[in-house]
């Protein structure tokens, strides 16, 4: 975590600073009626814009903003260690689609793409459904949870395991991996020690799928050919673990974030359960208003932004959170409307890096609240005070203690 608070947000901010990460909404608000575009050194060079237009603008621009480098926090490697620009390992060509640019972005998200649509996403329900149903069944009668971590974080990170033909045991080791990866970015032995054991994990998966090919995202990856030839293993490896990551922490946070709002609004608890039909229009109110991701940008040259001389090599932090609080675009943004109507928000993204899984993100999160709601109708925070939320990349609660 951050070690010297921040006294001006506009011009020292730190998305890890625990002000930020506990509640951000009023630094945004501050932000954009006077500085709508923050800046800091922390961390190197860093931009913060907070207002819809620019982040939609930014995000679109892939001239001078590059998405190579998306990490929130910069990695630094453990001490006495340095990192080789001309070796970067198994991971050569990072993270695609999402950390790459066109043309490898345009075809490695064409070869996900058909495993996130709405036809396969359908086919997932009743194992989520399971999922949800057996969880529920471990503590439904004890009158007492942890929301977060008994329920939120074990249904995404289990219905990825599916998708990637692992073995569902492996579920909280995942979890731990995502949580060292993104909520202990500053601690770089810990996060060099996650990066080596989960990468060997799925180089090792890519070689068995090689010998016993099943009906998994892995296989299908390996027998694809892409302009008469096979798909490198390095590419697939990215692509796998991103979606380890990208698939986990995001959905859990936003399952997390929506139960976390309906133990603390008693009336709007009351209407989903009353009105289970409107649950749909309520999951993307509860997307807008809890957005969990915050994703970087890369300067590609120097371009001045509004008036903000932005160079080469800065950063540039899409939060998408704070563009779907901007009360230029959404009518009253900081109230929380579950039946609001018109509603551009951009929870998953905008661009040509909008979320390929956000029919699998909307289907985990409507199941896992229409299957809590059935079993634990009336819930609501048990200790307030030992709610603790995780921030940099994607914010959403980490533990929630409820009482039913």
């Amino acid at each position: 975590m951050t070690t010297n608070p921040v006294n001006e947000w506009a011009t020292d901010f730190d998305v890890l600073d625990p002000q930020y990460v506990k509640d951000p909404f009023p630094i945004w608000d501050e932000l954009r009626s006077r500085c709508p575009v923050a800046h800091t050194e922390r961390r190197g060079s860093t931009w913060l814009p907070t207002r819809y237009e620019d982040v939609n603008a930014i995000a679109h621009d892939t001239e001078h903003f590059s998405s190579n480098d998306v990490g929130v926090i910069p990695f630094k490697p453990p001490e006495g260690e340095e990192f080789d620009e001309n070796d970067p390992g198994p991971l050569a060509y990072g993270l695609p689609p999402i950390s790459a640019d066109p043309p490898l972005h345009t075809w490695t998200r064409r070869l996900i793409l058909p495993w996130f649509s709405h036809n396969r996403v359908a086919g997932y329900v009743p194992m989520t459904r399971d999922i949800c149903q057996k969880l529920l069944s471990r503590f439904s009668s004890a009158g007492h949870a942890d929301a977060a971590v008994d329920y939120a974080q074990q249904i995404p990170v289990r219905v990825i395991a599916h998708i990637l033909g692992v073995p569902p045991e492996m579920s909280d080791t995942f979890t731990g991996w995502v949580r060292d990866m993104l909520e202990f970015a500053e601690n770089p032995e810990k996060r060099s020690d996650t990066t080596g054991a989960f990468i060997q994990f799925f180089i090792d998966q890519i070689a068995l799928r090689k010998q016993e090919p099943g009906e998994d995202l892995i296989s299908a990856l390996l027998q694809t050919e892409v302009d008469g030839a096979p798909v490198d293993d390095t590419l697939i490896l990215g692509m796998v673990v991103l979606l380890l990551i990208a698939g986990v922490d995001t959905t859990w946070s936003s399952i997390g974030a929506s139960l976390w709002h309906l133990a603390t609004h008693a009336e709007d608890r009351k209407r989903l359960v009353s009105e289970p039909d409107s649950l749909p229009i309520a999951i993307e109110e509860l997307l807008r208003a809890y957005s969990p991701v915050t994703m970087a940008r890369e300067v590609a040259k120097d371009v001045e932004y509004n008036g903000c001389p932005m160079h080469a090599g800065d950063k540039v932090l899409l939060s998408f959170s704070a563009a779907n609080r901007d009360p230029e675009v959404f009518e009253e943004a900081d109230k929380i409307d579950l039946g609001r109507q018109h509603n551009r928000h951009i929870a998953f993204g905008v661009g040509i890096h909008r979320c390929a899984g956000s029919n699998l993100a909307r289907m985990e999160l409507q199941v896992a609240l229409e299957e809590w709601l059935k079993a634990i109708p009336d819930f609501r925070l048990s200790a307030p005070d030992e709610v603790t939320w995780a921030g940099g990349q994607v914010r959403g609660p980490r533990i929630l203690p409820v009482e039913f």
